[in-house]
């Protein structure tokens, strides 16, 4: 069943075509991945369907019960608003009814001559107010966001003060409360880690309802889509199954396409000889054929499609201008502080010449400041490390800060290389698709991924042996992308690289460093390798704690706590219980009152009237209390009554 019908949207900027024709319906269930290179209009079609923009051609259609939830790239703009305020946003119209509830009770409490119409709309309100759970929203609110695994404290924070990954959360929250059964997902794994990404994938895996997803997380994709859509060339186009397949799929079709192009061209071609013979028999017979033989090309040539052009992307080869020694980099007990705040200790690393290696780790557990102290940025408080003879670094910074702002980009490149001419500048910026004009754009002005690209420009031509590379996929599209994959997969020299790519992790890694605040931990493989040792020492871990639980406490004292806890658990549930009832009684004793309000006998008393009122707002006080004591047991039941 169709819980959304999209049919051939266009929209249009000025007069740039950013889609057309674009056609799709999503059924119930359905986990779609929404892909293109960066600019091919993905957003746009995001921002038609979420009514931010009107469509020049074409509609689209929710079924009855669809209700769309949008997660945006650049969330939560109000960086002093506390995050439970930005959540509660999702209840803007609740909050807009008990604002109007209390102006009324202001103005009844006035005595004005329409009294009884004043009277006959707060009791309208009210009951609209608590169908719709205006009595609990602020509870369902900070509920969610202590079952999304904010802290207490990180609820009523700053959003400035928060992660990437509690951000996302935020937004995560909003739709939930929303009860979205369709959400439209911009980029929700930017600016997360591992971790953060690892925690968005169990969600969107157990989530009942839809929702198509922009991501240039491969591994992500894989993990979370099973049909695809691509936009190329204004165009949308689907497929079945997740990344991985969407990219068989497309190049088979591809390889059909072109196969029946060519066939056709040679079909023509083999059209026109018989003409060229025929016309030069010169008989009037011959004319005849001709005509229809030429019929049989124009018909050939109204249904030949040529397969587009694939978008440019760029292609480039790190090569190495000599060889290192075979110990690239050791590193014993390393140590970072700032002052009091101790970074990570106790790093180890064994790099040899020709390994890909990559540093992974949680935001915030050291990984760039690690880079930066083999740069002879930063100065280790403790340890030592050591380069092999010959090793030439080249360094990739995520910050991007390696670049000459007053410099236009031929002259950030060809500065670096004097000695090349200006064709061969100009040659290999093209490669990296800046050509024409784009080769004299201020580098201040630059986007994100453009100056990515100026970036593993730089890299390509240092020839260096040793490449350190920190988040070098962040600002590229999937192309770019690929194309990196490409050219790190036939380096000949060594890689030592911090992402949090998981596709790039998997199909580059030799071994992978761990960094936590204790120290690095090494695991010898591939990411999918990484994440099988990781799953089997939790798994012995948690036998072990296991082991020792039933070992080390004496018979008595196990079945003491046993009994403690299966009592705590009786009396948590017998007053959860109370507290559902108390919660009903609340409610029904509001809803009550609310009827007395609506008596035209207690209307014409004014004193009734008010003490009336004053008895609802204790009883709305009541269900607050009430309902934030039902939060805190149900969520010490969830960890605790197994």
């Amino acid at each position: 069943m169709a819980i959304l019908t999209v049919n051939n949207i266009k929209k249009m900027f000025g007069t740039d075509v950013i889609i057309q024709d674009i056609t799709f319906e999503v059924q119930k269930g359905d986990r779609i991945g929404l892909v293109g290179i960066n600019g091919s209009g993905k957003t746009t079609l995001f921002k038609v369907l979420n009514g931010e923009y009107t469509a020049d051609e074409g509609t689209f259609t929710p079924a009855r019960e669809t209700s769309i939830g949008y997660m945006e790239q650049h969330v939560c703009r109000d960086m002093e608003k506390p995050a439970f305020d930005e959540v509660m946003t999702v209840f803007a119209p609740l909050l807009k009814m008990e604002a109007e509830i209390e102006v009324l009770t202001t103005k009844i409490s006035e005595m004005p001559e329409n009294l009884n119409e004043l009277i006959e709309k707060q009791a309208e309100l009210n009951d609209r107010f608590i169908a719709d759970g205006g009595l609990t929203c602020r509870n369902r609110a900070k509920s969610t966001l202590i079952g999304l695994g904010f802290a207490p404290e990180q609820i009523y924070a700053p959003i400035g003060v928060l992660s990437g990954g509690q951000k996302a959360k935020i937004q995560l929250a909003k739709m939930l409360l929303g009860e979205s059964n369709l959400l439209l997902l911009d980029e929700p794994t930017n600016h997360l880690d591992i971790p953060s990404v690892e925690w968005l994938e169990d969600f969107l895996k157990n989530y009942n309802g839809s929702y198509i997803v922009i991501s240039h997380d491969r591994y992500f994709l894989d993990a979370v889509t099973n049909r695809t859509f691509e936009i190329e060339n204004t165009h949308l186009t689907e497929y079945k199954g997740n990344y991985t397949k969407y990219l068989q799929l497309k190049e088979e079709n591809r390889l059909a396409m072109q196969r029946v192009y060519d066939n056709t061209q040679r079909e023509i071609k083999r059209i026109e000889g018989i003409i060229e013979q025929q016309k030069r028999f010169n008989q009037e017979r011959n004319y005849v054929t001709i005509a229809s033989k030429q019929k049989s090309i124009d018909r050939l040539q109204a249904a030949l499609e040529k397969p587009e052009d694939d978008p440019d992307t760029i292609k480039f080869q790190f090569k190495a201008s000599q060889r290192g020694g075979n110990d690239v980099l050791e590193a014993e007990e390393l140590a970072l502080s700032f002052g009091d705040h101790r970074l990570f200790k106790n790093v180890n690393l064994d790099i040899k010449r020709g390994e890909k290696v990559f540093l992974i780790g949680p935001n915030g557990c050291g990984k760039t400041s690690l880079l930066k102290v083999l740069l002879h940025i930063y100065k280790q408080t403790f340890g030592d490390f050591r380069f092999g003879a010959n090793i030439d670094i080249g360094y990739y910074d995520q910050a991007q800060g390696n670049l000459d702002e007053s410099k236009t980009v031929i002259d950030e490149i060809w500065d670096l290389h004097p000695y090349m001419t200006q064709t061969q500048v100009r040659s290999a910026l093209a490669v990296f698709l800046f050509k024409g004009e784009d080769v004299y754009k201020p580098v201040k002005g630059l986007s994100g991924g453009e100056r990515a690209r100026v970036l593993l420009l730089k890299l390509m031509l240092s020839k260096a042996n040793l490449l350190i590379l920190d988040e070098p996929t962040n600002h590229l599209d999937i192309g770019s992308c690929e194309a990196l994959e490409n050219a790190l997969l036939g380096y000949d020299g060594t890689l030592f690289v911090v992402s949090h790519d998981r596709y790039l992790i998997n199909k580059l890694a030799d071994k992978i460093y761990y960094l936590t605040p204790s120290g690095t931990t090494l695991y010898l493989g591939n990411y999918d390798a990484y994440l099988e040792a990781r799953q089997k020492q939790e798994a012995a871990k948690a036998a072990a704690e296991a082991e020792n639980e039933n070992a080390v406490p004496k018979a008595n004292t196990v079945y003491k706590q046993k009994k403690e806890r299966a009592s705590e658990i009786r009396k948590r549930r017998a007053a959860l219980s109370k507290c559902e009832r108390e919660i009903e009684a609340a409610e029904a004793e509001i809803d009550t009152l609310n009827g007395q309000l609506s008596n035209p006998e207690t209307a014409s008393d004014y004193e009734k009237m008010m003490e009336i009122t004053n008895k609802i707002t204790e009883q709305k006080a009541l269900a607050d209390s009430l309902m934030n004591d039902w939060t805190e047991l149900t969520l010490w039941l969830e960890e605790n009554d197994v």
